[in-house]
C-alpha cells in the first residue's frame, strides 16, 4: 500500500473507466482513498467514443469522481460531425468538467496531421462554446499546439497540458497562454532530470499532478499497471524537487485542480 499523504490529493488525469480496471475497480478506488486521493478526473477519449460514455457513467457512481469528454489525437481520424454532436451533448452533463483529451501527437502520427489539427481546432471551439477548460495531449507538437490555442482559443480558453514533457521554453509559452502544466510518473524516472529542471523553474500554482492510469506508472511501480493511489509518488517527487513538504504539494496541486475545473 502506498503511503498516505497528510493532505488530500487529486489525480488530475486517469483512464480508470477502461478495460484494464474492469475486474477490480472497487479495490482501485479503495486504495486511492486509503492513500489520500480525494478526487479523480476520469478522462474520456482514449480508443473510441465509448470511453467518454464510460467516463461520465463512472463519474455518476461516487463522490469525488469527475469526467471529461473528447477524443485522443490518435483517433482524430474517427471524429466526424456525428461524433462531435454526441460529445457536445455529453459535455452538457453536470459530471463533465472539461473538454478532452484532445490535442496533437506528431510522434506516432496514428491520424494524419491535417486531421489532427482540424479536430483539435473543433475541440478548442467546443471549449469556447461551453466555457469548459481543455485537457490537451502534446507529443512532439508544442509549437503547433501553442499556435492553435492562441489563434483558435482567442484568449478565452484555459486548460492543462497533461503529462507535460517539454522544455522550459514550451512551458513558458503554455503558461503565458494561461494553461496549467500537469506532471506524471515520468518525473520519477531516472532519465527525467531535464523535466525535473523545468518543474523547478515554473510557478507551483500552475502545477497539477496525475497518473495517466493505467499508463506511466511511477518509480517504484514502473512496469506495472498504474492506478490513482500511485499519484502520491508523483507528489513526493514534486516535493523533493521543489524542496517543500509533501503536504504543501498536496494542498497547492489540489487547489489548482479546483481552480481550473471549478470543482
Amino acid at each position: 500500500m502506498p503511503p498516505r499523504t497528510p493532505a488530500a490529493l487529486v489525480d488530475s488525469h486517469a483512464h480508470i473507466q477502461e478495460a484494464e480496471f474492469k475486474d477490480d475497480l472497487s479495490a482501485v478506488l479503495a486504495r486511492a482513498r486509503e492513500s489520500g486521493v480525494e478526487k479523480i478526473i476520469v478522462v474520456g477519449g482514449a480508443g473510441d467514443i465509448s470511453s467518454n460514455y464510460g467516463a461520465v457513467d463512472l463519474a455518476r457512481t461516487a463522490p469525488g469522481l469527475f469526467a471529461t469528454v473528447g477524443m485522443h489525437p490518435h483517433d482524430a481520424k474517427d471524429v466526424g460531425a456525428e461524433e462531435l454532436d454526441k460529445l457536445k451533448e455529453l459535455a452538457g452533463n453536470p459530471e463533465v468538467v472539461a473538454v478532452g483529451e484532445t490535442g496533437l501527437d506528431f510522434y506516432y502520427d496514428r491520424s494524419p496531421r491535417a486531421i489532427q489539427r482540424r479536430v483539435f481546432s473543433q475541440f478548442i471551439a467546443l471549449a469556447r462554446e461551453t466555457g469548459l477548460p481543455l485537457v490537451v495531449h502534446d507529443r512532439d507538437a508544442h509549437q503547433e499546439i501553442a499556435d492553435l490555442l492562441r489563434t483558435e482559443g482567442r484568449g478565452d480558453v484555459k486548460g492543462v497540458i497533461h503529462c507535460f514533457t517539454g522544455d522550459f521554453a514550451a512551458a513558458k509559452e503554455f503558461l503565458d497562454l494561461g494553461f496549467f502544466l500537469s506532471f506524471s510518473g515520468i518525473i520519477t524516472f531516472k532519465n527525467a532530470e531535464p523535466l525535473r529542471d523545468v518543474l523547478r523553474k515554473i510557478p507551483l500554482d500552475r502545477v497539477l499532478i496525475e497518473t495517466d492510469s493505467p499508463f506511466l506508472a511511477p518509480v517504484p511501480h514502473r512496469g506495472k499497471r498504474n492506478e490513482p493511489a500511485f499519484v502520491i509518488e508523483v507528489a513526493a517527487t514534486v516535493a523533493r524537487v521543489r524542496d517543500i513538504s509533501l503536504e504543501r504539494v498536496a494542498r497547492v496541486t489540489s487547489d489548482n485542480v479546483h481552480t481550473l475545473f471549478e470543482i
